[in-house]
Parts: C-alpha cells; sequence; structure tokens
C-alpha cells in the first residue's frame, strides 16, 4: 500500500502569495497519487501561526473547497521554526512521511519525487539542499554562508544549504518527539536524531509574492539559538580565553616586578588603559555568553508548550474530536 504522505507548510502573514502556491501544491500531491506513489489519504496541512491577515481564512476556504487541503491555526505567533514543529506533531500519527516547506514557493516542489523515492528506498529522513545561491544578493549569499561556517565551528551538525524543506518518516517523528527542548533550532536537531538519511538538490526560485519574513536580525536570532540550543563551544572558548589572559596577566606581573627591581618603572596611564580595556572587554564578553545559556536555561525549566493549537480545519476536526471522546470514555 502506498505511504501516506502529510506536507507541512508554515505560514505567517501569507494571503498575497498562498492562492498562488496552494494549487501548485495540490498539483503535486494529486500527482504524486496517480502515479500511486502515495495514498489518496495524504494531505496538505497548514500550520497558521498567528497570521493578522487573512491567512487563516484562506485556508479555511481551501479546505471546504477539496479533501485534501487541512489546517491548524496556533493561538499566537510562535516563530517559524515552532509552527513546523506543530505541523510535524499533528500529523505524524496521522501519516507515514512528512514533508515540510515553506509556503513562499521558492523551494522547488518537484524535490518531493525524488524524496518519496529517497524513502521508497529505505531513507527515513530526507533533506533538500540547495545547489547554489546565485539567486540571492551577495550580502545574502555571504551572511547564509557564514551562517553554516559558524554553526560548524562551534559544532552544531547541520546540513549546509539545507533549511527546512525536509521529509521525515513517521517513524523518525516518534523518536523525535523525545526532543523536549524550548529552543528549537530543527535543521539542528534532526541530524541527532539518526536512522538512515541522505539528501536531494534543487534549485531556489525567486519569491512569487509577498516579502521575506526571515530578515537579517531573525538570522542572526536563529544562529545564536541554534548555537546555544546544541553546542557548549562558547563556554569552553571562555575557559580558554580566560586561560590566556591570566597567562598574559602572569607574565605581566612578572615583567613588573623586574623592572620594578632595577629602578626602571615609569607611570604610564596609556598601558594600563589598554590593561584595564582589554580585560573588562574579556570579561563583559564572557558574562554575555554565560547569560544566554543562563536564558536558555531559564526558559527550558518552565516547560512551557511549544505551541497552541486553537482551531482545525477538514478530517483534523474530525480526528481531535474521536481523540477527545476517547479521552473522556476513558476517565
Amino acid at each position: 500500500m502506498p505511504p501516506v504522505l502529510y506536507i507541512v507548510i508554515p505560514c505567517y502573514n501569507e494571503q498575497e502569495v498562498l492562492p498562488i502556491t496552494a494549487p501548485q501544491f495540490l498539483g503535486k500531491l494529486k500527482q504524486l497519487i496517480r502515479e500511486r506513489k502515495i495514498s489518496d489519504l495524504s494531505r496538505i496541512l497548514f500550520v497558521d501561526d498567528g497570521s493578522k491577515d487573512k491567512t487563516w481564512e484562506i485556508i479555511t476556504r481551501l479546505s471546504a473547497e477539496d479533501i485534501h487541503f487541512t489546517g491548524i491555526q496556533q493561538s499566537r505567533n510562535r516563530g517559524h521554526q515552532n509552527a513546523v514543529l506543530a505541523g510535524l506533531m499533528e500529523a505524524r500519527d496521522l501519516c507515514d512521511i512528512t514533508i515540510s516547506i515553506d509556503c513562499d514557493g521558492q523551494d522547488d516542489i518537484n524535490a518531493m519525487d525524488e524524496m518519496v523515492d529517497c524513502y521508497l528506498d529505505g531513507c527515513q529522513i530526507v533533506y533538500g539542499v540547495r545547489k547554489s545561491r546565485d539567486t540571492d544578493t551577495f550580502f545574502k549569499r555571504t551572511t547564509a554562508l557564514g551562517f553554516y561556517k559558524v554553526l560548524n565551528m562551534f559544532g552544531v551538525e547541520s546540513v549546509c544549504n539545507h533549511a527546512d524543506y525536509r521529509l521525515v518518516s513517521s517513524q523518525a517523528l516518534q523518536a523525535f518527539a523525545g526532543f523536549k527542548e524550548v529552543n528549537l533550532f530543527l535543521r539542528g536537531m534532526f541530524p541527532l536524531v539518526g536512522f538512515k538519511s541522505t539528501s536531494v538538490y534543487y534549485d531556489r526560485r525567486e519569491r512569487l509574492a509577498g516579502k521575506s519574513h526571515y530578515p537579517l536580525p531573525k538570522m542572526i536570532n536563529l544562529a545564536i539559538d541554534g548555537i546555544t540550543s546544541l553546542s557548549v563551544k562558547p563556554l569552553r572558548m571562555i575557559t580558554v580565553m580566560g586561560l590566556m589572559v591570566a597567562f598574559i596577566s602572569f607574565i605581566g606581573v612578572i615583567w613588573s616586578f623586574v623592572q620594578a627591581l632595577r629602578g626602571m618603572t615609569v607611570a604610564g596611564w596609556a598601558s594600563m588603559t589598554c590593561i584595564i580595556c582589554f580585560v573588562s572587554g574579556v570579561q563583559l564578553v564572557g558574562i554575555g555568553v554565560l547569560g544566554e545559556y543562563i536564558g536558555k536555561i531559564y526558559l527550558e525549566v518552565k516547560q512551557r508548550p511549544r505551541y497552541i493549537i486553537s482551531q482545525r480545519t477538514g478530517s483534523l476536526v474530525e480526528k481531535n474530536n474521536t481523540d477527545q471522546s476517547s479521552e473522556t470514555g476513558a476517565v
């Protein structure tokens, strides 16, 4: 029997692009169904991440027009990573495989064919990887490549030029559900799950409509979250830096003592100022990094929910009602 596929699509203020890309996703889904690569029970799951425009209205209308569309709405905006997680966790018990993809039309949906083929060949996770960044501006291309280099330098396992376009089997999702982090960096977490994996390469296009919701500040925050959530190397770097400063200071103390014995000491404002500024700067950097980790610990120990679903459409409404009835009966 062909596997059931759920295409998970996070959406935030996408009223301009969603009417364009939704038919494309549906066309791809039905093509895979006709080719008997996936079951007719497969669905397209939109995740509205607390949009302020008409995104949820469009999702509701699409679900009413075609059974293959369904959707969930978060109670408020929680960020792209949480929206993807919400969709994956919602779909994991309903399907055999999921494919997460953004709704802006930049990722090539034709790569799904090869992703499904890789799954049928035994891969549990298939990463969608960009062939090149020729369509990016020089600034975007440079910062993006620097982003992945920094992650690798700090020991974060990640696939270069892979964002959140990936196929994940239900088996891998069940294992991934055991990761309880509040600070999410999915592209660095899935490699930790293990299982057989591979990559599919594709060309990325320009956004079909609307504007990007991932400017440079968000990319920087994502990099910081990825590093501090998955690596302790910055803390070790502080230790090494502290040892270096201590060693230099020890040499300075010996030099000062020798100069004093020789009677060659001269009061120097500049040298003292430089030393104070250097040591103070190192201390502030160290405190900042420690504070970042303490902040992560603070959020983790609260164990707040990573997503809250306020509404569902299509088949997910029936599924949720059935689950609630079962829980009531069990009580």
